[in-house]
């Protein structure tokens, strides 16, 4: 787990809505979490829960009819919350970075890679020199394993490993303090899956920049986060360091999400959340995951819960937690 107290990006009651007729779909609800200087914060959850919505609430890419009601963004300590679009739009293109998970809707399939690359550079960097370019396009493509004749090559000629691998070196390509990768591997085979992951890694602890990988993959988070943070219907229940997490899960959702894995070493039953989680539109008093707990009490039906830290760096938002186990923060 990285040890330090700096904090590249830190996220205060986030809250994405998206407008219906019969109402406004609380997306994400009042999310809150930072990521420190050089960490990769896992995010996990089933599909629907928020995870994609809450990074572009973070980049201010939420499009019509989504938007973002409320919510305190800061990066590397500036408040970016706060500034107009256009001076954002500099934030985002020097300080925050998306891979995306589909890399062939995200690349020009008219221009070559090189060009793609060069596009983005010289947009923001509109002084630097042809040689100084072309060399900095040349280490891009060495950082994330590709050969260097990939620069004259057009999308349809890639795979979608070096699709993705692209993407990846379009990302760090300014030099941005945080990186966020929305599912960059869920489209691809396992093998592949496993060489962009690590691609990713690689680059995150070689440039030292900071990370969230949003994803469904509890085997690869536990190999690449250094924390993880569970969300379930538009909120963050649980946030852990990886290994605590696994070994000792505090939600009850975060339970049954481990319990989900299936294991190599013995034949168990599947265990799988029941029952559906509620209206978005219309949330419940109470704890969120009430209607799917069978653990939930007269407590959970009529209050929210509060943030019970644990030990260091473990927190849970559950009524379930004993006082025993609360720590003081």
């Amino acid at each position: 787990m990285v040890k330090t107290t700096e904090k590249t990006l830190q996220v205060k009651d986030l809250k994405v809505y998206y407008d219906t007729p019969s109402g406004d779909v609380k997306a994400v609800d009042g999310v809150s979490f930072d990521v420190f200087k050089g960490e990769c914060l896992g995010v996990v959850g089933e599909s629907g829960c928020g995870k994609s919505t809450a990074a572009y609430g973070i980049l201010r890419l939420v499009q019509h009819p989504g938007k973002i009601v409320d919510g305190k963004i800061d990066v590397d300590g500036i408040t970016v919350s706060q500034l107009n679009e256009e001076e954002f739009r500099k934030i985002r293109a020097t300080k925050l970075s998306l891979i995306p998970q589909g890399a062939m809707n995200s690349l020009n399939p008219t221009m070559n890679i090189g060009a793609q690359i060069k596009d983005l550079i010289v947009t923001h960097e509109k002084s630097i020199k042809s040689t100084d370019l072309n060399h900095r396009i040349d280490g891009l493509l060495r950082k994330v394993g590709l050969p260097l004749r990939v620069v004259r090559m057009f999308p349809h000629e890639l795979s979608g490993g070096m699709k993705q691998r692209v993407c990846i070196a379009i990302g760090i390509a300014l030099n941005p303090s945080l990186v966020i990768a929305d599912e960059s591997t869920s489209a691809l085979d396992v093998v592949v899956q496993r060489i962009v992951a690590q691609t990713l890694k690689n680059v995150q602890l070689e440039m030292g920049v900071s990370m969230i990988m949003i994803g469904h993959d509890m085997g690869l988070m536990a190999q690449m986060v250094d924390r993880i943070a569970v969300m379930y219907a538009g909120n963050i229940v649980e946030i852990s360091p990886i290994k605590e997490f696994f070994s000792n899960p505090r939600h009850p959702y975060s339970k049954v999400l481990i319990d989900s894995i299936p294991s190599l070493k013995e034949r168990k039953p599947l265990k799988l959340v029941e029952g559906i989680t509620h209206d978005p539109r219309n949330p419940p008093p109470g704890c969120i995951y009430q209607l799917r707990c069978p653990s939930a009490n007269e407590t959970c039906r009529k209050k929210s819960p509060s943030w019970r830290n644990l030990k260091e760096g473990h927190q849970v938002a559950c009524h379930l937690i004993g006082d025993e186990d609360h720590v003081a923060a």
